[in-house]
């Protein structure tokens, strides 16, 4: 069964930055790309960033480019995401599962159910 631990989250004023963490079990971590996405209040859940396999490759939704940054550590099956120049509408529950990939690139779409009960990010004045 996959079981996802997601932390990291909380309370930062806006331009601040969070390092979140997703650590993985149940399946084989490195050979599969995995993902961040985000729910905001009211909204739907979205894609926000992926890592390849052996972190050949990383894609990231507009809305965060140049700003999080996605990594992974195999041999701890965990993934992280820096967040910098953090605002407001980065608010949301932050969740971590593995994504479907198109040819060697992997995607913004989810590959599983989430497992993990998610991370909460609020930024606030």
């Amino acid at each position: 069964q996959l079981q996802f631990v997601e932390s990291g989250g909380g309370l930062v004023q806006p331009g601040g930055s969070l390092r979140l963490s997703c650590t993985a079990s149940g399946f084989t971590f490195r050979y599969n790309a995995i993902g961040w996405f985000r729910q905001a209040p009211g909204k739907e859940r979205e894609g926000v960033t992926c890592i390849g396999r052996n972190g050949g490759n990383t894609n990231y939704a507009d809305a965060v480019k140049g700003r999080f940054t996605i990594s992974r550590d195999d041999t701890k099956n965990t993934v992280y995401l820096q967040m910098n120049n953090l605002k407001p509408e980065d608010t949301a529950v932050y969740y971590c599962t593995p994504t479907q990939i198109d040819g060697h690139s992997c995607t913004l779409s989810a590959a599983y159910e989430f497992q993990g009960q998610g991370t909460q990010v609020n930024v606030s004045s």
